[in-house]
């Protein structure tokens, strides 16, 4: 790498402007050898800045770039042959859509202009002050005690109102690349600039700029580089008013969750539910095409390199028809799981009323429900009189003529989510309760509790005003318009069902071995890749289960901090997996 300039050809001048300043493209020809094989890096407090132009090969470059901390960003500069690194890992890194823009030192400064502020070096004190600014910004912050341990090839000027008081208005970042590696082309950069949003004195961007341009030429480099946003179009029209040329020189990030709005492209147009949005969005973050068919019905297809799967919410092309119908048909879920050797609570074929007393009479606290259906709609638990078995009952025949009875077990309800075999989750879920406050009456509190639940789950719960919810007041003593006592509480549904206000507690850490290992077990028996298990059970860390039926299509969106989204992308696209765990999963 020779000195700044004399890499340049005539259409390099060319494409500069009408200043024709010449600019050396250091991620362009061999590497120079004074820095062969010194892979420069330096630490910049919210992450590392990796000079590409002084890596020995791609692959160097790439490991280096996945062994990025938790929580912070790191850019790789100067990149020679972007594409290429990118076709090592390209499911956990991307291109960075900003342009490079250069200020030739060696050129008159610009005039400062008017500005009432201050720009001084930075202070160790003076750290919680910049990363207020960058936080306002939405950038990352500096690892604390960074400012007083700063890296010697880093300089953070700060701007300051006169008499501020410590508070600051403005903070950027410069690198010494000469005091970096020796650097030959003896440049430095300009990284990390904030303004207060709620600053008032203009000029504080260019104030920063120009005096970190002066420290750089003092010090004897010969161009001061910048990255910004392809869209900053105020940015960018400062830094050209100031003399900065654009030039052919590229960032790589990582895929992670604080970049994760520069690589996932723009929104996906359609009002998907929060079941399907959690999936598509994990899809996104990994690169895969997301292509949304029926956003009502929460239908969607994604779509990497050859293949392309189906899916509607959680159930996707990979749950066959019959699979399926095996979870659909809690009769037969029931006997396949009972041969199975699962602990099954008695269940029997309701075909009259009859039937219905009878099996009330053998259990005295039995649950009518439909054979068929989801999200709890006509199912009666815990029914204890011949009048609430007999309304169950012919509820239950409008949503589906075949209708089962079942032993009533008492204990906590508890969903477990299998995936590929795997247990990815398990949460105990309240059924919907409503605590009393002397003033309002019953049914103003239920519905009350239930705009809540649907504001908070993006109208998904809500509390249902139906004959179980009637029946379920009544039989604790009261009627909906009945006032409930301070602090008094009230279980307004039997069934835990989130879509009919239930709430959701994750256990997954307490969950005991046998009732993981009955979920994974009942999930093969049912040829089912992902599904929700619903089991009775005495305590999450108790061997004790009953197994009450199986979900095709459970909602993965209910189980933080559970990764449930990301074990269900892995299964669909293995070959995503290990790129995406390099670059940092959720973040």
């Amino acid at each position: 790498m020779a000195t700044s300039g004399s890499l340049s050809t005539n259409s390099d001048r060319k494409m500069l402007g009408p200043a024709e300043t010449p600019v050396s493209l250091q991620q362009w020809g061999a590497p120079p050898r004074a820095v062969r094989r010194r892979a420069a890096a330096v630490d910049c407090g919210w992450g590392r800045l990796l000079f590409g132009q002084t890596f020995d090969c791609p692959e160097q470059l790439v490991d280096r770039l996945l062994e990025e901390a938790t929580g912070e960003r790191d850019i790789a500069f100067y990149v020679r042959e972007p594409h290429v690194v990118l076709s090592i890992a390209p499911q956990a890194l991307f291109l960075d859509p900003s342009n490079a823009f250069r200020l030739p030192l060696e050129a008159a400064m610009p005039e400062e202009g008017d500005t009432a502020v201050r720009v001084r070096l930075a202070r160790p004190a003076d750290e919680s002050e910049i990363n207020r600014l960058y936080t306002s910004r939405g950038m990352v912050p500096l690892r604390e005690g960074y400012c007083a341990d700063l890296h010697p090839a880093v300089e953070i000027l700060v701007a300051e109102a006169p008499g501020a008081d410590g508070r600051l208005l403005g903070v950027v970042m410069g690198v010494d690349h000469a005091r970096a590696f020796r650097d030959p082309d003896n440049g430095a950069s300009l990284w990390a600039l904030s303004v207060d949003p709620q600053a008032s004195p203009p000029g504080i961007g260019r104030a920063l700029t120009l005096e970190l341009a002066r420290r750089m030429r003092k010090a004897g480099r010969a161009f001061l580089d910048l990255s910004v946003m392809h869209d900053n179009e105020q940015a960018i029209a400062l830094y050209k008013q100031l003399g900065f040329v654009q030039i052919p020189v590229y960032c790589i990030k990582t895929r992670n969750s604080i970049n994760q709005k520069l690589y996932i492209g723009p929104a996906i147009d359609g009002e998907v539910n929060i079941y399907a949005r959690i999936l598509i969005d994990e899809a996104r973050r990994r690169g895969i095409g997301v292509e949304i068919e029926d956003a009502a019905a929460g239908i969607f297809s994604l779509q990497h390199g050859a293949r392309k799967v189906c899916c509607r919410e959680s159930l996707s092309d990979f749950t066959t028809a019959v699979a399926m119908s095996r979870c659909d048909d809690k009769a037969l879920t029931r006997r396949l799981l009972a041969r199975a050797g699962l602990a099954v609570p008695d269940q029997q074929d309701i075909k009259s009323p009859e039937d219905a007393v009878a099996f009330l009479e053998k259990h005295r606290r039995i649950v009518i429900k439909p054979a068929r259906g989801e999200q709890g709609r006509g199912v009666f638990v815990d029914l204890r009189r011949r009048s609430e078995v007999l309304v169950a009952y012919e509820t239950a025949r409008r949503h589906d003529s075949h209708v089962i009875a079942e032993e009533y077990v008492v204990g906590d309800d508890l969903r477990v989510i299998v995936i590929d075999s795997e247990v990815v989750a398990a949460a105990i879920r309240r059924p919907a309760t409503i605590i009393g406050d002397g003033v309002h009456s019953v049914i103003e509190l239920i519905e009350k509790q239930s705009r809540r639940r649907a504001a908070a789950t993006g109208g998904e719960s809500r509390i249902p005003l139906d004959e179980e919810t009637e029946r379920c007041v009544r039989s604790a003593g009261f009627g909906f318009t009945d006032i409930l006592g301070q602090g008094e509480s009230l279980a307004v549904r039997k069934t835990a069902n989130l879509h009919t206000g239930g709430t959701i507690h994750d256990v997954t850490e307490h969950l005991h071995p046998a009732i993981a290992e009955a979920a994974v077990k009942a999930a093969a028996v049912l040829h089912m890749p992902v599904v929700g298990f619903d089991f009775i059970v005495r305590a999450p860390d108790q061997p004790y289960y009953r197994f009450i039926e199986a979900n095709e299509r459970p909602g993965l969106a209910n189980h933080e901090p559970q990764p449930t989204a990301e074990k269900f992308i892995d299964f669909l696209f293995p070959e995503t997996k290990a790129a995406w765990a390099h670059a940092g999963g959720r973040g």
